[in-house]
């Protein structure tokens, strides 16, 4: 296969994309795809040996899996089909969203655009949903704002990493709440659906106006989505402190498990007892087994967007956990504060795609001990905020006429997104010598 026409670079270090025919622009955008799918062993058609593992699997064996997290709580159909569309071109093994019909639709419809436009394997779909009503992955910011003063400076529309909150001056439709009239009021707020939970805005509010309202997700609805044919796995948030909660929903759960390929775990790092709890959890998930099963080691939810240190507690929490010899069977995955740093931080201490815990932190400490009986002790990464920040700020430059856009029909902008969203894989799916 031709290497790719354009170098793959970040759009925000490179010059706009160049205006090339539509023609061109779809080739282009379907080369960069084909040869990323390539490079890592795996285009969407036949050919070569069988693989005994599905293409997922085979990804957290070597250690290269990446997951998309949309977001347990984002439920912007428009966005989720995006970057579906965006990250499935880009390589990602599988994407994980709201546990909603709308938003499941969204993401089947965006691989399946992809899929139409180059040959690149199909991602597993994931639905997140929680055991407690705590966990900060449910929950969404609330204020009326007719409560905002009028001459308030809007830091929390500022900080909002999701474009969710929009406030408005009702008589001159803009988004200033200056005014000089006193029938001025402030509408719109927070917009539900984009609202992911971070909690930013929760503590920079200077009138203390904004509280969170959590939320956990109906077992019968998740039951409903996990018998459809085009769900491949499920999630399960749970806080690491005690497994009621948990075997209360597995429980509930019950049959429709048998529908899925893989069931994750995500949990943060609760100190000394966060292994005994999971080996408890582990044996309530023996009862009703799954082929596979994964842990998600939650370093500092919803941060990966802030900056290179929001990674560090995932990559301590990889550390403590591959060094245990005592920790539940099933696969490893960092998540929580990943960004672009996160796979150099895995590299430093040793853990890209090594099968020993290093005596040493080495770049290359256990990578070459891989072969096909053994699996990676940390088998990939799962990127959320990071992900979307860095293909969201190319979908804000779309043009939207009548409804929301569709990134396929301004290839241009699909280009520029797929060079983004290939700079964050490429490290991680080793095919970014290929592509630069």
């Amino acid at each position: 296969m031709a290497p790719p026409i354009f170098a793959l670079a970040p759009s925000h270090l490179s010059s706009s994309p160049p205006p090339l025919p539509h023609h061109l622009l779809r080739a282009t955008v379907g080369t960069l795809a084909e040869s990323a799918a390539e490079r890592r062993g795996g285009g969407g058609g036949g050919g070569g040996n069988p693989v005994l593992l599905p293409p997922p699997i085979e990804s957290l064996r070597r250690g290269d899996w990446v997951k998309l997290i949309c977001g347990a709580s984002f439920e912007d159909a428009a966005d989720v089909r995006n970057l579906s569309l965006v990250y499935t071109l880009a390589g990602v093994d599988c994407i994980d969203c709201a546990a909603d019909e709308s938003v499941v639709n969204a993401v089947n419809e965006g691989i399946n655009v992809a899929l139409s436009i180059a040959r690149v394997r199909r991602p597993w779909v994931m639905i997140s949903v929680n055991d407690d009503r705590e966990d900060l992955h449910f929950r969404k910011a609330e204020f009326d704002p007719e409560d905002c003063p009028r001459d308030c400076l809007r830091p929390c529309e500022m900080v909002c990493p999701a474009d969710a909150i929009l406030l408005e001056s009702s008589s001159k439709g803009n988004k200033s709440l200056q005014s000089d009239s006193s029938c001025d009021k402030i509408k719109s707020g927070v917009i539900t659906e984009r609202c992911y939970g971070c909690g930013r805005c929760l503590s920079i509010c200077p009138y203390d106006k904004i509280r969170a309202v959590t939320y956990v997700r109906d077992p019968s609805l998740t039951s409903h989505l996990l018998s459809r044919d085009d769900v491949d796995a499920i999630e399960i948030h749970t806080s690491g402190r005690g497994t009621d909660l948990f075997s209360d929903l597995w429980s509930s759960l019950g049959d429709s498990l048998d529908h899925v390929k893989l069931i994750a775990v995500s949990l943060p790092d609760v100190g000394p007892s966060t292994v005994a709890v999971m080996n408890a959890i582990y044996s309530i998930m023996e009862s009703h087994p799954c082929r596979y099963n994964l842990w998600q080691l939650d370093g500092r939810p919803m941060s990966g967007d802030i900056g290179r240190g929001a990674t560090r507690e995932a990559i301590a929490f990889a550390v403590r956990l591959a060094s245990t010899q005592d920790k539940p069977h099933g696969f490893y995955q960092v998540a929580g504060g990943t960004n672009s740093h996160t796979i150099d931080c895995l590299k430093k201490v040793g853990l890209f795609q090594a099968v020993n815990f290093p005596e040493r932190s080495s770049e290359t400490s256990g990578a070459a001990k891989l072969d096909g009986s053994q699996q990676a002790l940390i088998g990939g990464i799962a990127y959320g905020g990071y992900a979307r920040k860095i293909v969201g700020r190319v979908l804000r430059k779309i043009p939207t006429q009548h409804g929301h856009a569709r990134i396929e029909d301004h290839l241009e902008f699909l280009l520029e997104a797929l060079k983004e969203a290939s700079s964050l894989l490429g490290p991680v799916k080793c095919y970014d010598e290929y592509l630069t």
